[in-house]
């Protein structure tokens, strides 16, 4: 039976792809690409002539017949843009297929956005957790920053351009004392790693525009020594209200002093405030 290698590829600097892959690439009797036109840069580069086929998110059912026969008479090479495909990329349906039909599945490793900033972001890499891009709704991506909040990992998302600020924005609502490293066009000219709390690096990108992807690497929870008991909490959330400070602005320093997440502390000002209300109603 045949193989189908999953070929790492350049994540920005094409010095960065390996000799195995590069032989791979000429081996093999197929190149399924996420987009050949990106692909066909590479592989002129470094005058590769094999055949593609585009194999990309809205067409890899239906072009995933073609590939299965095409690995029935020689190997077969998996690329996605950047990086090792199948992390964010087309080619699970494909793995799996080429699997059940027999066919070995290779990897070739190399290049990875999610590894590279996560190396080099100074932050804890012992234990990590990739969660792909963020939601691209506001309220989708802070319920997905809560459900994670308060996990003790280092996290990693990917994010475009376009969203990077609101990203940013939604940490710093959520946590905005944790570290943070946001890396974009990592491996080319333009290399750039912020490195710094949440906080500062909202403040950061709205004087730098985005450019092109980014890594986030966020710091995981770090466990307090002592955690608050409720009627500490209940007891500085109503001196913080009587000094006038707002729900948000209350919730996000009570957390970092009692070593209660943020979203909990906020419920129960909603809460105190909810019963507040009912009473001065009925009276």
């Amino acid at each position: 039976m045949s193989t189908l290698y999953l070929v790492a590829t350049p994540i920005g600097n094409l010095e960065d792809i390996s000799a195995r892959a590069l032989r791979i690439l000429g081996e093999v009797a197929l190149i399924a690409a996420e987009d050949t036109r990106h692909t066909g840069k590479l592989l002129a580069h470094f005058k590769i002539k094999t055949r593609q086929t585009s194999y990309y998110d809205h067409n890899e059912k239906s072009k995933l017949s073609k590939v299965l026969d095409t690995l029935v008479n020689g190997d077969v090479a998996l690329v996605s843009d950047a990086g090792s495909p199948g992390l964010n990329d087309p080619g699970y349906l494909l793995i799996r297929a080429a699997l059940e039909a027999g066919h070995t599945v290779s990897p070739i490793p190399g290049p990875s956005a999610a590894i590279a900033a996560l190396t080099v972001s100074g932050l804890p890499t012992d234990s990590f957790l990739y969660l792909g891009y963020l939601p691209r709704k506001t309220s989708e991506r802070r319920r997905a920053i809560q459900q994670v909040a308060e996990l003790a990992y280092t996290l990693i998302w990917l994010e475009s351009p376009h969203r990077l600020s609101a990203a940013l924005a939604d940490l710093a609502s959520e946590l905005p004392d944790r570290q943070i490293a946001v890396a974009g066009e990592l491996t080319k000219l333009y290399e750039q790693v912020f490195r710094g709390s949440v906080e500062e690096a909202v403040a950061h990108f709205e004087q730098q525009p985005a450019r092109g992807e980014y890594t986030l690497v966020l710091s995981g929870k770090i466990e307090s020594d002592e955690t608050w008991a409720d009627a500490e909490v209940l007891s500085a959330i109503q001196q913080h209200l009587n000094d006038g400070a707002s729900p948000s602005s209350a919730a996000r320093q009570i957390a970092k002093r009692s070593g209660w997440p943020r979203s909990k502390v906020y419920d129960q000002i909603t809460e105190l405030q909810s019963k507040k209300a009912a009473q001065e109603k009925s009276a």
